[in-house]
This record gives structure tokens, sequence and C-alpha cells, in this order.
């Protein structure tokens, strides 16, 4: 897809919800930006992007709902982002404060406008040894270092492994989902009497 295409779904993704909320007054949750599923997008003080740098989605991919990620367990980080800047930029660390560590296989190339992603085929970016188990629903704040636009923080949801999520491969070590175990029907038990 070309960079002005980009730029244009970009432009519609934030005009509708300003759009939407014109009717509903200044402080209607529909005037805000929003992402349109559980994955974050990228917006620092009201405006889509930060340095040149766009994060149209991100999330951290939780185990399958139901299940937990265990403590000291892996997580697989899924960034979608686009480098508006007139010259290449890359993405080289990712920090997690006090919520683990970032293992980033390799520096990220960002070409300008063109649209990179971090988890494929495989993701490039992994959160290591978390504190606490994680279940989805949490939100964990990264910052993003990159070469040319400098930090870029964002919090980022752990999202569960289903619904639109639900092809991606499980993280790691995630603990399996409970299954339900039948309960004898009242037939089943009149008869062992």
């Amino acid at each position: 897809m070309t960079s002005r295409r980009w730029i244009a779904v970009a432009a519609a993704f934030l005009a509708a919800p300003a759009l939407a909320g014109c009717a509903a007054g200044f402080d209607a949750t529909t005037n805000q930006p929003y992402a349109p599923n559980e994955a974050q997008v990228l917006i620092d003080k009201d405006a889509y992007g930060k340095s040149g740098i766009h994060i149209p989605q991100a999330f951290i991919l939780g185990p399958d709902s139901g299940a937990q990620i265990p403590w000291r367990g892996s997580a697989p980080i899924y960034l979608n982002i686009l480098n508006t800047a007139g010259t290449a930029d890359t993405l080289q660390a990712v920090s997690a404060g006090n919520m683990g560590t970032v293992k980033v296989t390799a520096p990220i190339q960002l070409p300008s406008n063109t649209l990179v992603n971090t988890g494929k085929p495989t993701p490039q970016l992994m959160l290591e040894a978390i504190p606490k188990g994680l279940r989805g629903g949490e939100s964990i704040k990264l910052d993003l270092q990159f070469a040319n636009a400098g930090v870029v923080s964002m919090n980022v949801p752990v999202v569960t492994r289903s619904r639109e999520f639900k092809d991606y491969p499980p993280a790691p070590g995630a603990t399996a989902a409970p299954t339900p175990t039948p309960t004898p029907s009242a037939t089943a038990a009149e008869e062992g009497h």
C-alpha cells in the first residue's frame, strides 16, 4: 500500500470519532481518540503519532481466554509502525519498566513511509521475565527507543488470544484454559438410586 493510502486511512480513522461526537458535546466519549479493537494506537497530546512515528496498532498477546501467562513468563509484543519522516529510522530498544525486560531480536529498520509489522513472520519483540501472572486486560507502559525519533512511550494492552487475535501463535509457556467438567444430569443421578 502506498504512503498516501496509509495517510488517508490514518486520517479517516482519526476523523471518525470526532465526527461522531459533534452533536454530543465536547466531553462525549465518542469525541475522544480510540482504537476500534482492544489494541492501542499511538496518540500523543491528542495528536496521532509522535516525532514522525505512527503506530496504528500495538498489543501484547496474552494467553487464551481463561488461561494465564505465568510469573516469569514471556509474551510477544506486536507493533505496526509507520515512519512518516523523510528519512529512515530504526527501533533500537524497548523497555517495560518494572514489568520485565523486552528482548529485541535485532534493530528494526523503518524505511520512510513504509508500514512495518514487528510480528511477521515471527515476533521480533518479546516481553520476558514478567513479574506477575497475566490473564489479559492489563496495560503495560512501553518506552520505544528510536535512532532519530527518540523515545516514544505508550501504554500497550495485554489482549487475550481470542476473537480477532485467535489466529496468532500462542504465547510461549501460557497455561491452558481450564476445561469445563460435565456435571451429572438429574436422570443419571436418579438411575443410581
